[in-house]
Parts: structure tokens; sequence; C-alpha cells
């Protein structure tokens, strides 16, 4: 039997459209050969699995005025919790006037969209990360809307990211707020917005801030230096109290490692030096709604000298 020729490269690396092979001289016949995948109407793959980033964008380019969406746009732009490795259910959205997308395995949404809400990354049409996130605060709980704001306006450190810029600002993030005042969503966004910050670096350190403030402590600095007498700049405490010298630290997975071990003993000398307080949160005090962490952080409070109003209650 004869050997198929084999597929110019482009059409190997990314789902691709009929009219993506015709422009190459592609034939039908050759689209027909068991290699190449049919995965919806117009669109062909030479790859079994491609992921949900892949099918997005080929479905974005073989219907107009389309562009990935809600869930399928967060995992694009990595925000958290979301991964691009995973295809499932892909979300298009077109604007006002074009109907939605009807295809297996597509959630379509017609909805309104201006130019300037819809970008490019790697070849696919996306919403831009402010519209995103706005279209994810629809299907969203409030502290999960913070912990994207919260990445999406932290302020970056270039010698570990390559980046001096954040992803957003408050300010964007607020005006895609107001132009969309009506949209199902916006009051939640508005929500999550008031109590984003910039400054945290994790998830994590996202949702221990919000648990303390909930159970009615004060709210913690973010990764504000720790100053001595003299004015001399320390490391920074991942979130921290300095009127009462408290800092906080959460340590993830990567504080086992035995080099992050000695670096860890070393801050916790530091602390000590310094007239600090190190209070150490890990994964096992965010259970139950971090309750054993705000424990934790309550009980440290006290002793350096803070006490709770009349309403401040161990949640």
């Amino acid at each position: 039997m004869r050997t198929p020729e084999p597929l110019p490269e482009p059409l190997t690396v990314l789902p691709f459209t009929v009219g993506d092979a015709d422009a190459l001289g592609i034939s039908r016949r050759r689209l027909r050969n068991g290699k190449v995948v049919s995965i919806g109407r117009g669109l062909r793959s030479a790859k079994r699995s491609p992921s949900g980033a892949e099918l997005a964008g080929a479905v974005s380019r073989v219907t107009s005025f389309s562009a990935a969406s809600h869930e399928t746009a967060g995992a694009i732009w990595q925000f958290p919790h979301y991964s691009c490795d995973v295809a499932a259910i892909i979300h298009i959205s077109r604007p006002e006037g074009k109907p939605a997308v009807r295809r297996p395995g597509v959630v379509g949404h017609e909805c309104k969209m201006y130019a300037d809400e819809v970008t490019t990354v790697d070849e696919v049409n996306v919403t831009t990360r402010e519209r995103t996130w706005l279209d994810l605060a629809a299907r969203l709980a409030v502290h999960d809307l913070v912990v994207i704001a919260d990445h999406l306006i932290r302020i970056p450190r270039p010698n570990l990211e390559g980046r001096s810029e954040p992803h957003s600002t408050l300010e964007r993030l607020q005006d895609m707020i107001n132009r969309h005042a009506g949209k199902r969503g916006v009051r939640r966004a508005r929500e999550a917005l008031a109590l984003a910050r910039i400054g945290a670096d994790s998830p994590p350190e996202t949702l221990l801030r919000l648990a303390i403030v909930d159970a009615g402590l004060p709210e913690p600095k973010l990764n504000v230096p720790i100053t001595d007498e003299a004015g001399n700049e320390h490391h920074q405490p991942d979130l921290s109290y300095p009127e009462y010298r408290v800092g906080i630290e959460y340590e993830g997975s990567g504080h086992s490692d035995p080099e992050q071990v000695a670096r860890d003993i070393a801050r916790a000398e530091r602390y000590g030096r310094l007239g600090w307080d190190e209070v150490r949160i890990s994964k096992r005090h965010m259970l139950n709604d971090a309750k054993a962490a705000v424990a934790k952080i309550r009980s440290v409070l006290v002793a350096a000298g803070w006490r709770p109003s009349p309403k401040s209650t161990l949640q």
C-alpha cells in the first residue's frame, strides 16, 4: 500500500482547519488518511489527543468572530487552578448578533464583547485576562475570584520571572466591570475586586489573608520588608503585622527540600535576632477553611499585645 506523503509541519503541530489544508495544497483524499483525525466539522488533527487550548484555537479559526473564553481562556492564561493540559469542554464566545457556536464538546456564548477584549495567544483567539476574569465571575465564588485578581495584579520579580509588569491592574479590572455594568456576575466581581490586594505571591497566601480577615483579625501586610531600629531592611514575610512584630510564612511543598529547610532555619534565627515572632503555616493548617491557621495566628497576636474587639470570635 502506498505510504501517504507526510503533512507539512504546521499541520502536524496543531489542529487545523480544512481551509488551512486547502491553502497548503493538501487534497481532501489525503485528509481521509487514518493518521488524520476529524475533530469536528471542518477541523482535523494529526494528534490523537490535542489539548483544550489547541482545540479552542482550531474552533476559533474555523468560526469567524469567535474567541476562547471562560474556563478555556482561564487555562490559556494559566489562571490559578486552571490547566491547559486537560482537553475538557471548550468555551467559545462570539459578539452579539453572531449565533453561538454549536459543536460537540463546545459551549457557545453570545455576548456583548468589544474588539479590545480579544487578543491572540499562540495563534489562538482568546478573551483578554480582564474579560476572562469578569466572565468567570458568574461561575466562581468570591474568594476564587480574589485569588485570580491577586494573581493578575501581583508585581512580578524580574530576576525570577523575566517580566517587570503585572498581568493587569486594579484600574483595568475596574474598567472592565464598569463597561459591563449589567453583566451576570458583575456584583460578585465588584465584591472580589474590593478584596484584592497587591503583594500576594500565591493562591494559599491570598486564601490565608481572606481567612484571617473573615475571622475578625486585623488585615496583615503583604511582603513588606522587616525594618530594624537602624532602618535596615531585612527579608519580606509573606504576611506580617509590623506593629506587633509578627511575621507569617506560608510553607508550600518546596519547603521540604533540604536546602530550603536550611534557609528556613536561618530565617527563623533572623526573626529572633530582630525581636519578631514567626508563625509558620503549612497546607494542613489550611484545611477546614483555615481554622487551624487562624487560631495559631490569633494566639501569637494576642501574646504580642493585640486585643480582639467584642465582635471578634474564633471562626
